[in-house]
């Protein structure tokens, strides 16, 4: 099962976040994104890498750090392409259950590496990061948590990574259940609730209200991600 299969269990991922006032408490201030090149391996980490998980994680992450080292002067839409299609034909999707036996965890891209396996939170966020080493400026991107519709009786939580080219335009929808890139406007069956990146976080109404500006904000589990960041090989 790679990242496009079984909707209906990718949907049982974070059904607590369909109500942003749950999330207040936890929400001050987010730390700010990964460098340009977040993750480089020497010889001797992807030797350690293969001792301790196997010779598959070994090939993910020289893929990844491949892929990382690619052309940056690119345009964005190759890059996208690119990001999104490495992480939905190599990635399984498995919940954080199955996963890391907790009810949520917001993996970093060398974790989701590891396993071969993730959430939708973990692809989205492997995406973003990956696209903000190859170049791609982060006020471009926002991790975005939607309704989904149509994948199950009720609407469910889901994550994507959006992209916007400009800040007025009609984003682009970078998502594990389909292969396809796609606008906003033709997934009728995502309802946005908000989105953050390393400037902030931002209320789907505070777009259609024109507000620009972001919240200041915390999330506790990408603080959490960000502290073990560099460390996952150890």
């Amino acid at each position: 099962m790679r990242g496009s299969a079984d909707f209906s269990a990718q949907f049982s991922c974070r059904r607590w976040i369909l109500s942003f006032s749950a999330l207040l408490p936890v929400i001050l201030f987010l730390p700010q994104g990964l460098g340009e090149d977040p993750f480089k391996f020497s010889s001797a980490t992807l030797e350690k890498a293969e001792s301790k998980y196997g010779a598959d994680t070994r090939k993910r992450l020289e893929s990844w750090q491949a892929l990382l080292a690619s052309d940056k002067k690119g345009d964005d839409l190759s890059k996208i392409k690119l990001v999104n299609d490495y992480f939905n034909e190599r990635i399984m999707f498995v919940s954080d259950a199955q996963n890391w036996g907790v009810e949520d965890y917001w993996a970093t891209p060398v974790e989701m590496l590891v396993k071969g396996r993730g959430d939708c939170e973990d692809f989205a966020i492997a995406k973003y990061f990956s696209l903000q080493a190859l170049g791609v400026p982060e006020s471009k991107m926002r991790i975005t948590y939607v309704q989904a519709a149509g994948y199950g009786p009720t609407n469910l939580a889901h994550m994507v990574l959006t992209y916007y080219s400009t800040p007025a335009a009609v984003p682009l929808v970078l998502d594990n259940l389909i292969p396809e890139i796609r606008p906003a406007s033709k997934r009728p069956d995502l309802t946005p609730v908000y989105g953050f990146n390393g400037q902030g976080l931002w209320l789907a109404r505070d777009r259609t209200s024109g507000n620009a500006a972001p919240r200041k904000n915390n999330i506790s589990y990408w603080d959490k991600l960000m502290s073990r960041r560099g460390r996952e090989l150890d």
